[in-house]
C-alpha cells in the first residue's frame, strides 16, 4: 500500500483519523472534533512546539477536526484545504454558528463594538470566516455585527456564496508588495504557494496548499519539451519549490523570498537566473476559466 500524503492525511501508528481505516493501520482511529479557530491568524506547525518548522496558516473563523490534544497543541487538519498539522491549542475554541461571510480586504479591523475610534480586538485577514448576525451604522460607516457585538467594516465582507470577481490575478495583484513569509496565506505575508492559494479561493475555488500539490492539480499541463511556449495572463509557472502567476504575457507576478516581497519580475529573467541554480521551469499549467482580466482589487 503506497504510503498517504502526511499533510493531506491525518496518521500515525498510534493514532489516525477514522476515515483512513481502510488505508492506514494505527493502534487507535479517531473521529476527531471540529473547533474552530479564533486567534486572527494562527502557525500551523509539522510538530508540536514552537521552534517545529512552519508548515501553513489557519484563519479567523476557519474550521479544523482536531483529533489529538497534547501538551497546548492541536494535532489537527484544516477543512478549508485539508492540510494537517499541529496548531496552538490556545488559538481554537468549540465549533460555532456557521459563517455567513468572508474577509474580501487584505486587512480589516475587528472592532469590540460599531466604533471606529475603539482599539481593535485583533485584525482579520482577507479569507478569514466571521457569522454576522446584525448590522449597524455610525457616522456614515456601516458595520456588520458578530453575535458577542463586535464589529467589521460591512464593506469588507462578502457573503460565502459570493466572490470578489472571476480573474484570480486581479485579486492576486492585489497582494502586490505585501511582505513575503515563509508557510504564509493571510494578508500579512504570503508565500508563493498562498498567494495562489488566497488569490484563487477569492475567486470561488480553493486549491491544495504547496506547490507541488498546486502543480498537479491545477489547470491543465502545456508541453515544455521545446521550451517555454507563448505564455498569456493567468498561467502558472512552476520550478522546483516554487510558484509563480504570469500577469501578462511577460511578467511573472510571485511572492519571492529574493524580494521578500509580493513582485513583478520579467518572466525571462526568473527563468534564467533560477536555471543557472539547476532549477528549470518543471511544467507550466493553464486555466480555461479566467484569462480574461476582471474586476480590478486592492487593499
Amino acid at each position: 500500500m503506497n504510503a498517504l500524503d502526511h499533510r493531506l492525511n491525518a496518521y500515525s501508528a498510534a493514532l489516525a483519523d477514522g476515515r483512513l481505516r481502510d488505508k492506514v493501520t494505527a493502534a487507535a482511529y479517531t473521529e476527531g472534533a471540529v473547533r474552530q479557530v479564533t486567534a486572527a491568524v494562527a502557525p500551523m506547525h509539522r510538530q508540536a512546539g514552537g521552534d517545529a518548522a512552519i508548515e501553513s496558516q489557519v484563519l479567523f473563523g476557519e474550521t479544523v477536526r482536531v483529533f489529538d490534544e497534547s501538551d497546548g497543541w492541536a494535532w489537527c487538519q484544516l477543512e478549508t484545504d485539508g492540510y494537517v498539522g499541529f496548531v496552538p491549542r490556545s488559538a481554537l475554541g468549540p465549533d460555532g454558528e456557521p459563517a455567513t461571510h468572508r474577509v474580501a480586504a487584505l486587512l480589516t479591523p475587528l472592532y469590540p463594538e460599531a466604533e471606529l475610534r475603539r482599539p481593535p480586538l485583533k485584525m482579520l485577514s482577507i479569507g478569514s470566516r466571521v457569522t454576522i448576525t446584525g448590522t449597524a451604522s455610525v457616522r456614515d460607516l456601516d458595520y456588520a455585527l458578530l453575535a458577542d457585538g463586535s464589529a467589521v467594516a460591512a464593506g469588507h465582507l462578502l457573503p460565502l456564496g459570493e466572490t470578489i470577481g472571476a480573474d484570480y490575478v486581479s485579486v492576486a495583484e492585489g497582494f502586490s508588495g505585501l511582505p513575503y513569509l515563509w508557510a504564509g496565506r493571510s494578508g500579512s505575508g504570503v508565500d508563493c504557494s498562498g498567494l495562489v492559494q488566497l488569490a484563487r479561493m477569492m475567486t470561488g475555488s480553493c486549491p491544495l496548499r504547496d506547490s507541488d500539490m498546486q502543480e498537479k492539480t491545477l489547470g491543465t499541463a502545456l508541453d515544455i519539451s521545446r521550451g517555454l511556449p507563448p505564455l498569456i495572463r493567468s498561467d502558472l509557472v512552476f520550478w522546483q519549490g516554487h510558484v509563480g502567476i504570469m500577469s501578462d504575457s511577460d511578467t511573472l507576478l510571485h511572492a519571492s523570498g529574493r524580494a521578500m516581497s509580493v513582485v513583478k519580475d520579467p518572466v525571462g529573467e526568473v527563468v534564467a537566473r533560477l536555471e543557472s541554480r539547476n532549477l528549470p521551469v518543471t511544467s507550466i499549467r493553464r486555466f480555461s476559466d479566467c484569462t480574461a482580466p476582471g474586476l480590478r482589487w486592492g487593499r
